[in-house]
């Protein structure tokens, strides 16, 4: 029997953690009249039609002896009420036999109580048993308000965003695309969410990339013999220390470097060229010894290059570099041996991993890292020691074209072909093409892909549409495969697809649609578009099968990505600049680390159903060697990540995370006003209110008449009146 999906699936213990990105990503706006029951599921949050239908109403509140009402009047309203008014709050004018008439008001004491914020500190409070049940009684009654009269809004038109739309490419044609190339950035709410139906706005320029992007795309999948050659740049990231292994789709024995998955269009040549890494002034970099360099294609060796220790002449002087030149052979070697790193191979039509990386030796340098220099120019740590690293790598193409060839993309939209005897005899000019059969093959590949990209069935006027485009492309170009690309093109460009308009009666497809952005961000796939078109997809039974299912996918991550960075703030993170001078050792490997252990934990979390306490007590984590060593956590070698267990509890959860303390602190120092309203908003669900305008920010420690201790500082905040109210309840955290 399935345990039912009431634990880390839901999040909202101690706030409404998932709430805020359900809404979004199912409703397009995060409101609700109510706050949510710590026990609803995702299946449950689905079908709120049910859930509706099913739920008992409440008996109402009995006015008369109430101990709700004894207790705002003992601990609330002496403060809240229509002469003091402190906080704009008037609780003695409220109808609390009747919550739905100032909904709002009560859901900011339901708040109060349950983070035990209120009443302020040096006056009566209430124990925990009243505090509880204050808690439970407003709950209670707001959640029966709105299901008894249910006020969900307009639901506005939410256009495919930019992740959204890269995945749907990905899903429908098997095409991985970038989506930053084709689209511009999306808005985000004061969230961060970029999800949201009402901030993704739609400007004449952003319909002009989703035209151009359609068109690209279409050829791409039809496999358009008539492009002209293009180049891809692929870059590492500047600061990416290369002397490991890089990636598991990377030979053993090879460090740094880049692993590419590529889509190659056509049958062709392929040119792929590298550029090295270079210093301030332009010299490469590590070109002091011999190194060893390869590009591999699916694994395979295409050209191994030696480069470096073939500098002639005298360098430049050390701590001159960039103003006096060294002797013009070492200028020219040290400027140009990247060059000629470039080999040019015939490659099939589809995805192909483009690999590239350096030959690792067998011994490594030792010692303390030192902190960077800062008296000269970078110069002689940059032109002889250390290991060359790769900058980008180029992939030009295609020449020579010899077909659209068999892609993968190809033979999943093809799914029939015009009858080949006929093209045969007309080839031969025994007679024209036969355009019925042609057409009747037309109509069952676009109405398969319209299918799945519009999220339903076509209708048989949508089909004609798209029949018109075929014609058209065909009539032009005088072929089978042009005629597709065009109506593939307007499936693309189509309303329909772009964006994801709400029925006005809630049904399976709907749903379906719903159910798929949100835990996949993208397009309902086969098995689950079938059972929305049976119409079982409402069965409570069948709607926590396809949930499971669709968790248990790795489409699933997106889950992760859309809603667990934002709601932990992890994209902060990129900007994250520590001191180089206090932390010598940081580095985007574990920059990278950081982030990637907090998503696969999260994920760990989701996809295993663990209890939503692991998000704060798990006493284990995900690492790679990099992370490892930043931990100091032994025996773990390589860079892939995996399970790696705490030897003290205290080191667990997602508060011992370095993404997240990271983001929570200063390039030089901790923040404890930092991480207690990051606390307060992301994990507790009652983020303080923004600093008043007229706080003096504090001096820095050691000026005159201040103290010279965090400590001490953080005093001064829980002592003055104006910051009181806030620092009591973040610094402590």
């Amino acid at each position: 029997m399935m345990k039912p999906l009431g634990t880390t699936l839901s999040l909202v213990a101690g706030g409404a953690l998932f709430a805020a990105a359900f809404a979004a990503g199912v409703s397009g706006k995060a409101q609700a009249a109510g706050s949510a029951a710590p026990g609803i599921s995702v299946a449950q949050g689905f079908s709120p039609a049910i859930s509706f239908a099913q739920a008992p109403t409440p008996s109402p509140v009995p006015a008369a002896a109430n101990p709700a009402a004894a207790t705002l009047s003992k601990y609330c309203i002496t403060c809240h009420n229509e002469k003091r008014k402190v906080a704009g709050l008037t609780i003695d004018k409220l109808d609390l036999q009747n919550v739905a008439t100032d909904a709002e008001a009560w859901e900011k004491v339901a708040r109060k109580f349950r983070t035990h914020e209120m009443p302020p500190p040096g006056m009566p409070r209430p124990d925990n048993a009243t505090y509880a049940a204050m808690t439970a009684h407003l709950e209670r009654a707001l959640d029966a308000a709105a299901a008894a009269n249910p006020e969900p809004g307009r639901v506005p038109v939410h256009r495919l965003n930019r992740t959204e739309y890269t995945n749907a490419i990905r899903d429908l044609l098997g095409l991985d695309i970038d989506g930053r190339a084709v689209l511009s950035t999306d808005d985000a709410d004061q969230e961060g969410f970029d999800n949201v139906a009402s901030v993704l706005t739609v400007s004449p320029a952003l319909l002009e990339n989703y035209l151009s992007a359609a068109r690209m795309i279409s050829r791409l999948a039809v496999g358009d013999t008539s492009r002209k050659p293009m180049v891809d740049v692929f870059k590492v990231e500047r600061d990416m220390v290369q002397d490991e292994r890089m990636s598991d789709e990377l030979p053993f024995g090879s460090r740094g470097g880049i692993a590419v998955d590529y889509q190659f269009p056509v049958d062709g040549e392929y040119l792929i060229k590298l550029e090295l890494k270079r210093q301030l002034y332009d010299y490469l970099v590590g070109m002091g010894e011999p190194h060893q360099v390869d590009i591999r294609l699916d694994g395979v060796l295409l050209k191994r290059f030696t480069i470096g220790g073939e500098a002639k002449g005298m360098s430049t002087p050390e701590n001159f570099a960039g103003n006096t030149p060294g002797d013009p052979e070492w200028e020219h070697y040290m400027l140009t041996a990247d060059r000629g790193l470039e080999v040019r191979v015939p490659v099939k039509a589809g995805p192909h991993l483009v690999g590239v990386s350096f030959v690792r030796r067998l011994w490594e340098p030792e010692g303390i890292l030192q902190p960077p220099q800062t008296g000269f120019g970078r110069t002689t740590n940059e032109l002889y020691f250390g290991y060359p690293a790769l900058k980008t790598v180029s992939i030009g193409g295609p020449f020579n074209v010899s077909g659209p060839g068999e892609s993968p993309t190809r033979r999943a939209l093809f799914v029939c072909k015009p009858n080949e005897r006929g093209a045969s005899e007309a080839a031969r000019g025994a007679g024209p093409p036969d355009l019925n059969n042609e057409e009747g093959c037309a109509r069952k590949i676009l109405s398969a892909v319209a299918t799945r990209a519009y999220r339903r069935p076509v209708t048989e006027s949508e089909t004609q549409v798209l029949l018109e485009f075929y014609r058209a492309g065909r009539a032009e170009e005088k072929t089978f495969d042009a005629g597709i690309q065009r109506g593939l093109e307007r499936v693309l460009a189509a309303p329909s697809f772009i964006f994801r308009v709400a029925s006005p009666r809630a049904d399976d497809i709907d749903l379906a649609s719903k159910l798929s952005f949100f835990l996949w961000s993208s397009i309902p796939d086969d098995e689950l578009l079938n059972a929305a078109t049976r119409g079982r997809l409402r069965d409570r039974a069948v709607l926590e099968q396809q949930v499971r299912r669709m968790l248990r996918d790795p489409r699933a991550n997106a889950l992760v990505e859309g809603f667990a960075t934002r709601w932990l703030e992890l994209s902060k993170l990129a900007g994250f600049v520590p001191d180089t001078h206090l932390y010598p050792e940081f580095d985007e490997n574990l920059r990278e680390a950081m982030g990637t252990e907090t998503r696969l934990f999260v994920a760990d979390q989701i996809k295993q159903d663990r209890s939503v306490l692991d998000l704060l007590l798990a006493d284990y984590t995900f690492a790679n060697d990099r992370l490892a060593k930043h931990y100091g956590i032994p025996n773990v070698y390589g860079s892939h990540y995996r399970p790696v267990k705490f030897a003290d509890r205290n080191r667990g959860g997602l508060l011992g995370h370095g993404s997240v303390l990271a983001v929570t602190s200063y390039p030089n120092r901790t923040s404890v006003v930092m991480r207690g309203r990051w606390l307060l908003a992301n994990m507790l669900g009652a983020p303080p209110p923004p600093p008043p305008l007229d706080v003096p920010a504090l001096k820095e420690p050691g000026a005159e008449g201040q103290p010279k201790s965090l400590r001490e500082r953080m005093e001064i905040h829980r002592k003055s009146p104006a910051c009181a109210a806030c620092h009591q309840r973040m610094d402590p955290l």
